[in-house]
């Protein structure tokens, strides 16, 4: 993601030819940040900046879902945690947010329609004060997030829209009736171990209502009711009677709502910089790799989950690689299970080439191995 220091967004101009920007500057839609202050750092999709003093917001955005995101300084001239949301912007629409100086935030104070009119109206003034979408990088962010559709951002998205790269706590609330038992509970502890040391006493905190993306819970539930002792072997190993499960019971049925979130969670860990988002990417991809069953039933879906992860694996910044995404090798581990699949009976040809072309890419650029056995399903010896 590039980060370029200017003196106002502004003044830069889109890489792209005269015709693409004679439609964006008619179709192209218009995001507003009103008293957005100076120094901080604006974003949208891949490109953020440290704005001017004139800068108001974006012009020339194509139509469609895009992340917005923000981080504030603090009085040591530090920038804070990020935060951002998705907008899903239709053709000529203008958007418009204003910036809350005290809470240092996206106020969520609807805009009038008054001043909504007073913007439509001076969309010419307004002109020089907005940067041109970077249009260069357009092409990368469709292959980001080319299943984001409606529907997901409805079922994913927290209550208060907001994605934020910190956790948002707050105290629980109390009673007198909880504060007598937990004195009371504090009391039985102190009897238990009165030789132990007094424990500080910390407040407890609770994820703030609204704040929390609604990502999917994946079922604990391996294998069907009844199964015999064959299919219960085989669906430990096999994700697909899970993935299933999975799809009835949150998705209609539809794989590309499920391929739509490993995009939106790939998103808000990459570019939101939210590690919940991560962990939900992971969980995702581990469980689409180990569907070899599935594998056979979607061929379409699966074509798209190679094309996916290729995009993914390609704007990961090489330093996230070290430190974080091949952690404990689980990339490698994953994607060998992948590969083993496609391997398969009945695997569509295409589906299979496909996955090959893949499988030598990633081994021809990152020298991974994926013809070993990785450890962790290595035969164990037990010494006697």
């Amino acid at each position: 993601m590039d980060s370029t220091a200017s003196d106002t967004l502004a003044t830069q101009t889109p890489a792209m030819d005269p015709q693409t920007a004679q439609i964006l500057f008619e179709q192209g839609a218009m995001f507003i940040i009103m008293d957005f202050p100076e120094g901080a750092e604006f974003g949208i999709d891949y490109n953020s900046w440290i704005v001017g003093p004139n800068f108001k917001g974006v012009k020339m955005i194509p139509p469609g879902i895009h992340f917005i995101s923000f981080s504030s300084k603090d009085k040591d001239d530090q920038l804070g945690p990020r935060t951002g949301f998705f907008c899903n912007f239709t053709p000529k629409e203008i958007v418009v947010r204003r910036w809350d100086v005290k809470m240092e935030a996206v106020s969520d104070q609807p805009v009038s329609g008054e001043e909504l009119e007073r913007f439509e109206n001076n969309r010419e003034e307004l002109d020089r004060f907005l940067g041109p979408y970077p249009y260069d990088k357009y092409k990368q962010w469709v292959s980001l997030t080319n299943h984001i559709s409606k529907d997901v951002l409805s079922l994913l998205q927290p209550d208060g829209g907001i994605i934020y790269s910190v956790a948002q706590f707050e105290s629980e609330a109390s009673t007198t009736q909880s504060r007598r038992a937990a004195a009371l509970e504090e009391e039985v502890m102190d009897t238990d171990s009165a030789s132990k040391a007094k424990k500080p006493k910390l407040p407890k905190l609770k994820t703030v209502a609204g704040t929390k993306i609604k990502y999917t819970s994946i079922p604990k539930k391996k294998y069907p009711d009844g199964a015999t002792p064959a299919e219960i072997s085989k669906y430990s190993l096999d994700s697909s009677y899970t993935l299933d499960l999975l799809l009835n019971e949150r998705f209609g049925k539809d794989i590309n709502i499920l391929l739509g979130e490993i995009q939106y969670a790939f998103v808000c860990f990459l570019i939101g910089q939210n590690y919940d988002s991560f962990e939900q990417w992971k969980k995702l991809v581990h469980l689409l790799c180990t569907s070899g069953d599935a594998i056979t039933q979607y061929p379409e879906a699966y074509s798209s989950f190679i094309s996916i992860l290729h995009f993914q694996i390609r704007e990961i910044p090489s330093d996230f690689f070290v430190d974080i995404v091949t952690s404990s090798n689980f990339l490698t581990a994953t994607l060998h299970e992948l590969f083993q699949n496609l391997l398969g009976d009945h695997v569509d040809p295409k589906l299979r080439k496909k996955g090959l072309s893949f499988q030598k890419h990633l081994t021809d650029k990152f020298k991974w191995d994926f013809m070993s056995e990785p450890d962790e399903f290595a035969p164990v010896v037990v010494d006697c």
